[in-house]
């Protein structure tokens, strides 16, 4: 699974390490990434999302469907993984 957030759609970037001494090597900026299970009341299912934590600030400021909708029509989330108990 790639390090990209469902909703927000964000990825690694590159830098460069700056020593003292002023020198550059390649590295990775990383997202917040976790992986969260939410219950989504319009389809009645338990679904699991890679996401970040502006993916969450997002889920709860717009809700999950809204939020959903909007990654879907930008193309963020190409699955959406439902979980059975």
């Amino acid at each position: 699974m790639s390090k990209i957030c469902q909703i927000t759609g964000k990825k690694a970037i590159t830098g460069n390490n700056v020593s003292h001494s002023k020198r550059r090597t390649k590295r990775r900026f990383n997202v917040n990434l976790f992986n969260k299970k939410f219950y989504w009341v319009e389809q009645d299912a338990w679904i699991a999302l890679t996401i970040s934590a502006a993916g969450l600030r997002t889920i709860n400021k717009l809700g999950l469907d809204a939020a959903l909708k909007q990654a879907a029509s930008k193309g963020y989330i190409t699955e959406i993984k439902y979980i059975e108990f």
